[in-house]
């Protein structure tokens, strides 16, 4: 019994040392808590007019590995990503799907990011009351800009400006901006 439970031991012991099922697939999950609609701009740059007074937004984030082909290549090897932004105040859900480029900063942990893509969301296309948004589309475009750090080799954290919008393809376009952390486990 004793050389038995020696095996199952040694067994678990392995498998906690075998690499992430995931690993090699996901390259990275994220969670981050945000501020809501600090701007309705798309860039960031107006600082001064951002109102950041809801810190009721938490993300999701998952980050996979960049496919190995050329196109993927081409362009400079973003990750594909597909995530969601929840809203604990009530106001408006993202789920969102896009590209993922990092540029590290020299020889530093710390990087620049930006995702391109597309984001769907649970909010009103037309005729919401403030502060709710009138997004005139159902799939707007969905943009991230952020600077971070890798912390260690598996821990990240990114300060992140996410923006959705149509860009006057449809009848309104409130533009909705959050702002906050994600904190990244890499695989």
């Amino acid at each position: 019994m004793l050389l038995g439970a020696c095996g199952t031991g040694t067994a678990n012991a392995q498998n906690l040392l075998d690499p992430h099922p995931l690993a090699g697939v996901v390259d990275e999950l994220r969670f981050g808590l945000h501020a809501y609609n600090v701007h309705g701009a798309m860039l960031p740059f107006l600082v001064n007019e951002w109102q950041i007074t809801e810190v009721r937004s938490l993300s999701f984030d998952v980050l996979f590995v960049s496919p190995d082909i050329d196109a993927f290549r081409w362009i400079g090897s973003p990750r594909p990503e597909i995530g969601t932004t929840i809203n604990l105040g009530g106001k408006e859900n993202l789920l969102h799907a896009g590209l993922t480029w990092q540029l590290p900063i020299f020889d530093t942990p710390i990087y620049l990011e930006g995702t391109f893509g597309a984001a769907i969301h649970d909010g009103a296309l037309t005729g919401a009351a403030y502060p709710t948004k009138n997004f005139g589309c159902r799939i707007n475009f969905y943009e991230r800009f952020g600077i971070g750090a890798n912390l260690s080799d598996n821990v990240t954290a990114t300060v992140t400006y996410e923006h959705t919008s149509n860009n006057n393809y449809c009848e309104a376009n409130d533009g909705l901006s959050n702002f906050g952390v994600r904190l990244g486990w890499k695989f």
